[in-house]
């Protein structure tokens, strides 16, 4: 085991200094990101192909009892007001995580071209951030959110119902088998494509799912060069043992893997600096509200409550960590909007 392991698994056991976390972290990611620099596309083609022989999405059920199933309430204490569990934007060093979480989704409405009377549909809807606002925005839209887990779904539809959204469906579903009904005018999926391995079948099936002039938008967390799993055979990769199951991390250009499924209308990227703020805020939410929060986990880990309490804040402190790297030039969020290829 290495000497990053060994302290990352004491600081699961038994709490230990922010500063002596972070340091473990920041070593981590130099060691990933020197093996990575070197990969290109002949490294994203051969991924792609690997990613070919795995199921859509892979760790269903263990993903849903250690994630998805996470009660709301927690949520509620750990992310800004509109619970959007994804990178936000910050225009200034002032802005507020509420504002950070608005100008992200301002700029995916913006991004994906979305507009009233639409047919939309999201692909993993977490917490009904950018369903909520979409339906909200654009009353005369036809909005259909898919959610990866039961309280997902019943949070997003209890928000519906409290504001008087009556254009939003929201739906669970496994993406191995998901099939909407009918076509749509625009998919958007944000920080989902992560989740998923066998991307070109999935991409096959949005593809067919789009109306003639429709659109696809893809928000996903990248990395400049290459892409690789977390690996949750590997039993130093906390995230992908507790957090993170069956995941990837994409490179920015893997997409383009998939040229023959999509074309690439216009792309966009962020600095990881804006998720680095993102999981600070969030830890800032968490300590503040730390008693809150053990409550809500024990009703799913039990005795094992402290153990996770840990574990979760382990896990923002390595967003924080991760996205702020080499300051924020190394692992960042990348996003598209795409066609049908001709």
């Amino acid at each position: 085991m290495s000497v990053v392991s060994a302290i990352i698994g004491t600081a699961e056991r038994v709490p230990l200094p922010d500063v002596v976390i972070r340091a473990a972290i920041q070593r981590l990611c130099s060691r990933t990101a020197t093996r990575l620099s070197a990969l290109g596309a002949a490294d994203d083609a051969a991924f792609a192909g690997r990613m070919m022989l795995r199921p859509v999405a892979e760790h269903i059920a263990a993903g849903d009892a250690r994630h998805g199933e996470v009660p709301a309430s927690f949520f509620a204490q750990v992310l800004g007001p509109n619970r959007k569990y994804s990178c936000c934007f910050y225009k200034t060093d002032a802005t507020t995580l509420q504002e950070a979480e608005e100008e992200a989704l301002r700029q995916t409405v913006e991004h994906a071209g979305l507009a009233d009377g639409q047919t939309i549909l999201e692909l993993g809807c977490g917490w009904g951030s950018l369903s909520l606002w979409m339906a909200r925005r654009f009353r005369h839209a036809k909005v259909t959110a898919v959610a990866s887990s039961q309280a997902q779904r019943a949070h997003v539809e209890e928000e519906a119902r409290r504001r008087g959204l009556l254009n939003l469906c929201v739906v669970t579903a496994d993406m191995n088998v998901f099939a909407p009904e009918g076509q749509f005018d625009r998919i958007v999926s944000v920080e989902t494509f992560e989740h998923m391995m066998n991307w070109r079948k999935l991409m096959t099936r949005v593809q067919s799912w789009l109306a003639p002039e429709g659109r696809f938008f893809m928000h996903i967390f990248t990395h400049r060069s290459g892409s690789h799993l977390f690996d949750r055979a590997n039993r130093e990769d906390r995230i992908a043992q507790h957090v993170f199951t069956g995941g990837l991390m994409p490179s920015h250009h893997l997409v383009r893997q998939f040229g023959d499924i999509f074309t690439i209308e216009k792309e966009w990227c962020w600095s990881g600096t804006h998720y680095q703020r993102t999981a600070n805020d969030w830890l800032a939410n968490f300590d503040r509200n730390r008693d809150t929060i053990e409550a809500a986990l024990r009703t799913v880990y039990g005795e094992e409550t402290g153990l996770w309490m840990r574990r979760w804040r382990w896990f923002l402190l390595a967003t924080s960590g991760l996205f702020g790297y080499a300051g924020g030039t190394e692992w960042g969020v990348s996003q598209y909007r795409m066609k049908t290829a001709e």
